[in-house]
């Protein structure tokens, strides 16, 4: 069975910085778009960012854009930077073969999102 694995979640003041982990044991999801989506409490899940398997290729949301930044090497990364108040949230990982782009993770029905991540708490104070 495929698990995604988040950590790297916690409590943090803002201003300050956090990192993301997802790791797949046994899997490397090259041949995917691989992302992170956000949900707040009472609020819908999110697109955060999204990284195509094979590298390179990076998409994010307006929100986020130039303080977080995707990677991957043998796990999925999301560095946080300069965090704010609204970035608290729930953030999953998340893996997608029909997505034939990180740009149309963004926009893509969340219901053919192949696999995701239990998810890991966000909090930051202000």
């Amino acid at each position: 069975q495929v698990q995604l694995v988040e950590s790297g979640g916690g409590l943090v003041q803002a201003g300050g910085s956090l990192r993301l982990s997802c790791t797949f044991p046994g899997r490397t999801f090259s041949n995917y778009i691989l992302g992170w989506f956000r949900q707040a409490p009472g609020l819908e899940r999110d697109f955060v960012a999204a990284i195509r398997g094979s590298g390179g290729n990076k998409y994010y949301a307006d929100s986020v854009n130039g303080r977080f930044t995707v990677s991957r090497d043998n796990a999925l990364y999301l560095q946080m930077n300069n965090l704010k108040p609204e970035d608290t949230a729930v953030y999953y990982c998340a893996a997608c073969w029909k997505c034939s782009t990180p740009r149309t993770m963004a926009r893509v029905d969340l219901n053919i999102i192949d696999y995701w991540g239990k998810g890991t708490l966000v909090s930051v104070s202000a």
